[in-house]
C-alpha cells in the first residue's frame, strides 16, 4: 500500500516517520491495519526475540505473518478499548531504554503516544509510521465528545450532533484533532462534506 504525503501544517499537527531498528533489550511494537507492514519492513530474527507486539486488525489480517516473525510475545486485539489495559500494563512494567514503535492509523498513534507519556516516555523518544488510513479521531471543543475515524469534512458530531470544521490544531493529551461548529454564525449554511486532504 502507498504511504500517504500529509500536506505541510502547522506546529501542532503530529509528523511522522519511517520506523527503524533501534538497539535495545527491550522492544515494544503496537500496530493496527495496515501498521502491521511497517513492523514486517523492519523485522529481523535478533530484533524479534526481544520484541512485544501487539496487533489490532481492524479488517485486515497481517496476523499470520506477524506471528510467523516469532517475536518473543504476541497479542492481537479486537479493538484499541480491548487493548489498553494491555499497553497500559506493559507500559508500567518497562524496563529503562525500552524502544516504542507506532505504526498505522492516526488514531492508534495518538492514543498509544498518550498512555506512553503517562507512563513516562517523552513523545520524542516513541517512533510512529503512518500506514493505512487518514481518518482523524476528532474532539468536538463544544461538547468534548470524541468522533472516531472522521474522514470527511465538515463532519457532525457524534454527541451533540453539531456541524464540525475538521481543524488541524492536535492534542497530544487528548491525541485528538480539536473541531468547532462550521455554521454558528448561520445555522444550517454547513458546505458541502468533502474527503480529508481533498
Amino acid at each position: 500500500m502507498p504511504k500517504f504525503e500529509f500536506p505541510t501544517s502547522i506546529l501542532s499537527r503530529p509528523v511522522y516517520g519511517v520506523l527503524e531498528a533501534r538497539a535495545g533489550h527491550q522492544h515494544l511494537m503496537i500496530a493496527d491495519a495496515e501498521g502491521a507492514e511497517a513492523i514486517l519492513d523492519i523485522a529481523t530474527p535478533d530484533l524479534m526475540a526481544k520484541t512485544h507486539i501487539i496487533y489490532i486488525p481492524k479488517g485486515t489480517d497481517f496476523a499470520d505473518e506477524l506471528r510467523a516473525l516469532n517475536p518473543a510475545q504476541f497479542y492481537q486485539g479486537p479493538s484499541y478499548a480491548a487493548s489498553v489495559s494491555r499497553i497500559q500494563r506493559v507500559l508500567q512494567d518497562a524496563a529503562m531504554g525500552l524502544q516504542l514503535y507506532l505504526a498505522g492509523t492516526e488514531g492508534l498513534m495518538g492514543q498509544v503516544q498518550s498512555e506512553a507519556m503517562k507512563a513516562g516516555i517523552p513523545h520524542t523518544a516513541i517512533q510512529t509510521e503512518h500506514r493505512g488510513s487518514i481518518a482523524r479521531r476528532m474532539q468536538c471543543v463544544h461538547c468534548k465528545g470524541i468522533t472516531e475515524d472522521v474522514a470527511t469534512d465538515p463532519f457532525q458530531c457524534s454527541h451533540c450532533n453539531l456541524n464540525l470544521f475538521v481543524r488541524d490544531h492536535y492534542s497530544r493529551r487528548l491525541a485528538a484533532y480539536q473541531a468547532v461548529c462550521i455554521d454558528a454564525e448561520d445555522p444550517g449554511n454547513v458546505p458541502v462534506k468533502k474527503g480529508l486532504y481533498e
